[in-house]
């Protein structure tokens, strides 16, 4: 790789953190079709009713709005702090927004525009690795979660000991990589019950390196 090509791949990843103009546009569209694999196996560990009110944080392009608007009857709300992540993710359910089925905000996981006991499941893919005070940031969902409501986290890798390259894209994009129990420590103290975690083998869809992905789900 030439270092002009490997500037415009850390430029591309950097984007991962808040999309922004062409690259991140370009970004949204290839983390809806890499991380994919991760949410269809992931998803299969999340019981979701007809009668759920959901919402998704971090939404990205839209396409796990887009999914859980056909699994439930009821409203989907999908959240996201990056301007294109909200404009792409609006163009892709406009029709269920115009309908009143969905809404896309803009806005913060750190203090989100919702009132208490809003929803009963909020999902975070690959996002939780951006989150800024995660254990005051699991708060904040747990606020806005129904009685028995329900977290979900799924993200592509868990902390490898000694992987230089996981190390610096981390560091590219000031961004941190949460274990089993971390994941477990954190849910337990932002007030969350009943944690369970699941994991598969499989392969970093940026790097290409072996990987272990993780779901977490927890109830308020």
């Amino acid at each position: 790789m030439t270092h002009e090509e490997k500037y415009l791949k850390n430029e591309l990843l950097k984007n991962a953190r808040k999309p922004e103009g062409k690259l991140g546009g370009k970004l949204i569209d290839m983390m809806n079709e890499n991380h994919e694999s991760l949410v269809q196996w992931s998803i299969k560990h999340l019981d979701v009713c007809k009668e759920d009110v959901i919402l998704d944080i971090g939404c990205g392009g839209g396409v796990n709005v887009e999914r859980f608007l056909k699994m439930t009857e009821n409203k989907v709300y999908g959240l996201d702090y990056s301007d294109i992540a909200v404009e792409k993710s609006a163009e892709r359910n406009q029709k269920e927004i115009e309908d009143e089925r969905c809404e896309i905000i803009q806005g913060s996981v750190s203090k989100m525009p919702f009132n208490d006991n809003s929803f009963d499941i909020a999902t975070a893919f690959e996002t939780v690795y951006f989150w800024p005070d995660f254990v005051n940031d699991l708060k904040e969902v747990r606020r806005v979660l129904k009685d028995d409501g329900i977290i979900f986290i799924a993200n592509e890798a868990v902390p490898v000991k000694d992987n230089g390259r996981q190390k610096e894209f981390m560091e590219l994009l000031d961004a941190k990589i949460y274990s089993e129990e971390e994941l477990k420590d954190s849910l337990c103290r932002a007030g969350f019950k009943d944690i369970a975690c699941f994991n598969k083998e499989s392969t970093d869809s940026f790097t290409g390196d072996l990987a272990t992905w993780i779901c977490a789900i927890a109830k308020k």
